[in-house]
């Protein structure tokens, strides 16, 4: 009995090896997976952060100005950036499709290595199972615009007569928009002063068709700032370039008068004097008038929604996927 058990030890010897060499395929197969796919999960993000900046950079300088080089399907800012973003420096811009009519812009990265396979990250561990690569890219698309609706930080209304801003992009002069004459067609007994429903010193404007609602504002009477107003609340504009709501009709008289307003300016503050609300970047302000300059602008904020509102200067640039 003792000769057949060792016999059958003897018979049995190497067959732990065996097994091990059968699921050695199958252990190296989550290896691949445990690394490969983590290379190829990073280098995606990578590309996706370089798509997503090289989109919104294009919109913007779009925004400003669509003859530009940086806005074409030539940028060589795309490129940059998606280079920027990348860990070891390199990706390659697959497409930068644009239409300037549309305002959209979308942007595909695709991986790159020196001497490695076009649009594809090599795969270590995976090559022993006959994956060598895989392919690897992303796409960002973003838009821009005229702000049509978003949150305005003063409820104060300006008349769109008094905007002033030239050509190319260049800040326009400096002048005071005075409550008291804020003209073109105002309130008798109202200083460009809107209604807001919450206890903050804001509003969500909507500018568009006489269809939409939120367009008509009703107005705040008096010089003085509303109640929901502090000083602390006007501290956040100065030597800031902020959004202002244009009207082109006021109706009504006093409490029961109301503002159109049509859509929004990018309004640079060097200075405000409301009662004993003031501050200013230079010489003097008199009381009841906002000073600074109209400029080109353009916000990434997302709190504003994208309209066919006039263009007085305010864009907003964003992406969409």
């Amino acid at each position: 009995m003792r000769r057949l058990t060792q016999n059958q030890a003897t018979n049995e010897r190497g067959a732990v090896s065996v097994i091990v060499a059968i699921l050695l395929v199958t252990l190296l197969g989550f290896v691949a997976i445990a690394a490969d796919v983590g290379v190829i999960y990073s280098e995606r993000a990578q590309l996706q952060n370089g798509a997503d900046a090289s989109a919104i950079a294009i919109a913007q300088k779009c925004a400003k100005d669509t003859t530009v080089a940086a806005c074409s399907t030539t940028s060589d800012l795309a490129t940059s950036l998606a280079n920027q973003n990348a860990l070891d420096g390199m990706s390659k811009v697959h497409t930068i499709e644009l239409d300037k009519t549309a305002r959209t812009v979308a942007v595909t990265t695709s991986a790159k290595e020196v001497g490695g396979p076009d649009n594809s990250v090599s795969l270590f561990f995976a090559n022993a199972l006959g994956i060598p690569s895989k392919e690897v890219g992303a796409r960002s698309s973003a838009a821009w615009g005229t702000p049509s609706k978003g949150p305005v930080i003063l409820p104060l209304a300006i008349a769109h007569c008094k905007l002033n801003i030239p050509a190319g992009g260049a800040k326009g002069p400096e002048q005071v928009l005075e409550q008291s004459v804020n003209g073109c067609g105002g309130i008798p007994g109202g200083f460009g002063w809107l209604q807001t429903t919450s206890t903050k010193c804001s509003i969500t404007a909507t500018a568009g068709a006489s269809s939409n609602s939120g367009i008509w504002f009703s107005s705040d009477t008096g010089a003085s700032v509303p109640s929901t107003c502090s000083a602390a609340d006007f501290t956040q504009m100065q030597s800031q370039t902020v959004l202002l709501p244009l009207y082109d009709i006021a109706t009504g008289t006093g409490s029961s008068g109301k503002y159109y307003i049509k859509g929004f300016a990018a309004f640079h503050v060097t200075g405000y004097h409301f009662a004993s609300i003031s501050w200013t970047a230079g010489a003097k302000v008199e009381n009841k008038a906002i000073r600074g300059y109209f400029v080109k602008y353009v916000s990434l904020a997302q709190g504003f929604e994208l309209g066919n509102t006039p263009d007085y200067g305010a864009s907003v640039a964003r992406l969409t996927l």
